[in-house]
């Protein structure tokens, strides 16, 4: 028997997981629907016509239980969370259980009285009545907020909350139109009326520690009976919805020990006469206040301030915008949330607003939704360290963004506006409640957004940004990108950077969000920094994608970028973690047509060597050192190195056999763990460059089966311990299944070192070299041939033998087996240089035949004994040549004994 706790809405076929389907033999799965939060909905049958495999469907009647049986189903709740969170065992389960209540005494007299959702609220209220007290009771309730996640269907909360308000022990009582109000202890109290009269109350209970009040005729706002607050002294929250009060004295300065203060379109009602002479003593204890369409300047004056030393949340929606912010500076200062959201006016820039929240390092929420007329934000907002959540939707005005503090943890910009409910919790707005059109005419402006060094951050959304180009995520702890839920409708997207996000695994592209894209930086690796290409004015319409990233997998991500891509793709990709490895790419900069303060950066390929410091101070030996070829700026380059993660087992994936075969120009592998640079056969007809260093465990640089090296101009190898050859024997044939005739006609450099396991370097299946220039190989132990016929090759090279007509220069050094470069003839008239040194077993050199009159003969520098021992014919004689030059140093047996006497 398996007990399966389903979270969603919808069966789940656990045969494909390798569990046993209950259909078979003995087998019972139970399992449940929605997680561990207990709903109330007349679905029952909804959800029944999703099963498939599920023989037998229990479910509960809610609406049937008693109010005892209530009680104890939400206690079951309390306890399924405890359960759940291990570090909540320290709570209550009753206390987590009137949590629960209250939170659906919430949804029952909030759905449909007011706008704005007041559910949003829960945590506060359960600090601020009481429910939970702890030193930690922010922390608590917040999380709490998260795990009591309700769902309701009106009717029938309406039918069970009457039915539990009956009860004698019901702590709440909501009294609507046509109920009368009974006395009781109750402790939570909502009253919605049209009358004047608050349906016989005549005052608020003694006991109570929350009271909800709402007219729902606005026109005008009904006033407050008078002496309604003379004996709440237990009151801790205080909602009052379309009334009016004189906010000269308002009736409810007597509530001491009020925490939460909330007003949404309450006036100023003057001919209500006051508490007089009445210090505003409630100030000192209030938590909360939360205005919304109230226009109290009075409450908001640097006086009032001044007296709210406990305040931890500030709301303020529909009314003063920055003149509020104006007088925060130096006061509130354990204020931890603050929203200002569609102010009514125009907001001033001014050092003074500068320096708004240069002392507000308390704060962790910050929410100006809907403020258009903002232009800039303040610069002292980078001094709000403890800063954790941003949300600037529907800010239309703002130009930029940028100098944000490190401490940030998620930021949202909504150009369609500001959501229809706020959380609690550092994330962003939920997608329920985002708009996903617009309801104005305002131009969204902002064209560049910079959270660069927000290394905290890893929750964003950007929605409806139409003139956004810039985009810089740099050193922020984003995991993964998503342009279809993170990044979304920024058609004009075309810089993305996101330099030194070690926490990124991978990008998420919609080709329509970035179709315009120009150029991306990507670095994964910590605390490096790299300077930053810009775009060339010469060459406008290319996509530019610079990544250096550890984990191979990331190629996938790139791999939807570029194959969708419309332009030019420019690639410079390195997969290592390395902030300066051998062989790495080396930028050339320069100011000439380049766009933004930004350097251009070149692509150089530098020869790797892991003693060149050494010799770049002793200098190399002749015979040892490659001859550079010409320096050459490649627009595809890719390099694979140290430090990489699942490079072997991504090299498997067709998506990298494609980008290597259809973008690659030039590619450096070097200090990786890999069997072979491409596990299966491959195209490589754009690649250029090519080197391979360092790598132990490659058997084979290029695997059996390759094809179409076309375009290949530089091969350069070393210390490949266990390499055997660098292509092997096989059938080449091209993606059409014809003959590959065309390979390595672009050759010019042949470069090998320290390779001891080396037999042959390429097999032969083409008829000549027609560019190869240099051929430069040392410390290859086994090698016998360099090139070897294949299992297929034209007839003619066996009898005319392979032309090399361009090669100029042969260097070999420490090839003791080595017998022939090519093992049929090898023709090279344009030879130049010939430096062999330790190859004792060669017997013959490439013919370069008779030189006229005038034209120089190739040189030789090799041993005499060497010399001695070359096989010549008619065509090929020892008069082809220079007079060699011998060494001074000969292979000579010496004796075996000490010498030392």
């Amino acid at each position: 028997m398996m007990i399966f706790l389903n979270g969603s809405d919808d069966e789940v076929d656990v045969g494909p997981m390798g569990i046993p389907l209950p259909r078979y033999g003995d087998n019972r799965v139970i399992w449940t629907f929605s997680g561990s939060c207990m709903s109330m909905h007349h679905n029952q049958s909804k959800v029944a016509s999703k099963l498939r495999s599920t023989e037998l469907f229990f479910y509960c009647s809610i609406e049937k239980l008693t109010s005892s049986q209530f009680r104890g189903l939400l206690h079951q709740q309390a306890g399924s969370i405890v359960a759940c969170n291990p570090c909540r065992l320290d709570i209550d389960q009753k206390i987590i259980a009137d949590c629960c209540l209250y939170e659906l005494f919430l949804h029952y007299i909030f759905h449909t009285i007011t706008k704005f959702d007041w559910v949003s609220h829960a945590s506060n209220y359960w600090i601020c009545d009481g429910i939970i007290q702890w030193e930690r009771a922010r922390d608590i309730s917040n999380a709490l907020h998260l795990d009591i996640n309700l769902k309701c269907d009106a009717s029938l909360l309406d039918h069970v909350l009457k039915m539990f308000m009956e009860h004698s022990e019901s702590p709440f009582l909501a009294i609507k139109d046509g109920d009368l109000y009974e006395e009781g202890p109750y402790r939570w109290i909502s009253v919605t009326s049209r009358d004047a009269e608050v349906h016989g109350m005549k005052a608020i209970p003694a006991e109570a520690s929350s009271f909800f009040l709402a007219f729902e005729i606005s026109n005008p706002p009904r006033a407050l009976p008078g002496g309604f607050f003379d004996y709440c002294s237990k009151l801790g929250v205080l909602t009052l919805y379309c009334c009016a009060f004189n906010f000269a004295s308002p009736s409810f300065l007597k509530c001491h020990g009020l925490r939460f203060l909330g007003l949404d379109h309450c006036t100023n009602d003057k001919t209500i006469e006051g508490e007089h002479n009445t210090d505003w003593l409630f100030l000192y204890s209030l938590w909360v206040l939360d205005l919304r369409y109230t226009n109290w300047n009075e409450i908001l004056s640097e006086e009032k301030m001044d007296l709210m030393t406990k305040i931890k949340e500030l709301n303020i929606e529909g009314v003063m915008g920055w003149q509020c912010i104006a007088h925060l500076q130096r006061r509130l200062p354990n204020l931890q949330r603050l929203r200002i959201i569609k102010t009514a006016c125009e907001w001033e820039t001014s050092d003074d607003v500068d320096n708004f929240f240069i002392d507000k390092t308390s704060m962790e929420i910050l929410d100006l939704s809907g403020n258009c007329g903002m232009n800039i934000l303040p610069r002292s907002l980078s001094k709000a360290s403890s800063l954790r959540l941003l949300v600037l939707d529907g800010c239309d005005g703002l130009e930029s963004i940028g100098g944000l503090p490190p401490s940030l943890e998620s930021f949202s910009f909504n150009g369609y506006g500001p959501a229809s409910q706020w959380t609690q919790s550092v994330e962003v707005p939920q997608e329920q409640f985002r708009p996903s059109s617009s309801t104005n005419k305002n131009d969204v402006i902002i064209s560049k957004i910079s959270l660069a060094g927000c290394t905290r951050l890893g929750n964003i959304f950007l929605c409806w940004l139409p003139n956004l180009v810039e985009l810089d995520l740099s050193g922020t702890s984003i995991k993964i990108l998503d342009f279809k839920t993170m990044v979304v409708q920024i058609p004009w997207l075309k810089r993305l950077f996101l330099i030194g996000c070690k926490h990124l695994r991978a990008i998420r592209f919609l080709h329509e969000s970035v179709s315009d894209l120009e150029l991306m930086c990507v670095d994964t690796r910590a605390g490096i920094v790299c300077p930053r290409p810009s775009i060339s004015k010469n060459k406008p319409s290319r996509l530019q994608v610079h990544a250096v990233f550890v984990d191979a997998r990331f190629t996938r991500s790139l791999w939807h970028l570029i194959c969708n891509s419309r332009q030019v793709v420019h690639l410079n990709i390195r997969i290592t973690s390395s902030p300066a490895c051998d062989g790495t790419i080396q930028f050339e900069t320069t100011r000439k047509d380049i766009i933004g303060t930004s350097e251009q950066e070149s692509l150089h390929l530098i020869s790797a060597s892991r003693y060149n410091d050494v010799l770049g101070m002793v200098g190399a030996a002749p015979m040892q050192a490659f001859p550079q070829p010409p320096t050459t700026k490649f627009d595809q380059h890719v390099e694979i190195a140290e430090g990489s993660f699942y490079v072997e087992r991504e090299l498997e994936k067709e998506h990298v056999r494609r980008l290597m075969g259809t973008y690659v120009e030039s590619l450096h592998v070097h200090d990786v763990l890999v069997r072979a640079i491409m596990p299966h056969e491959c195209c490589w007809h754009k690649l250029r460059w090519c080197c391979v260093e360092r790598c132990p465990k490659v058997d084979t640089v290029f695997p059996r089966n390759s094809f179409s090296f076309t375009a290949l101009e530089t091969l350069c190898v070393s210390d490949l311990v266990m390499a055997r050859w660098i292509l092997n024997k096989g059938s080449h044939l091209n993606q059409y299944g014809e003959r590959d005739i065309s390979s390595f006609q672009n050759l010019q450099h042949l470069q090998l070192h320290s390779c001891p396991s080396l037999q042959f370097v390429l097999p032969l299946w083409v008829s000549s070299f027609p560019f190869l220039e240099t051929i430069h190989i040392i410390h290859c132990g086994d090698l016998s041939h360099v090139f070897i016929l294949d299992e297929e090759y034209p007839e003619e090279i066996t009898t005319h033998g392979v032309p090399f007509p361009k090669l100029t220069t042969i260097h070999l050094h420490d090839l003791p087996k080595l017998q022939q470069i090519c093992e049929v003839k090898m023709v090279a008239p344009a030879l130049k240089s010939l430096k062999i040194r330790g190859c004792w077993s060669l017997r013959r050199l490439p013919s370069v035949g008779a030189r006229g009159h005038g034209r120089k003969k190739p040189t030789v520098e090799m041993e005499k004994d060497v010399w001695d021992a070359l096989e010549w014919d008619a065509d090929h004689r020892p008069e082809h040549f220079e007079a060699p030059i011998h060494s001074r140093y000969y292979k000579e047996k010496l004796p075996r004994v000490s010498v030392l006497r």
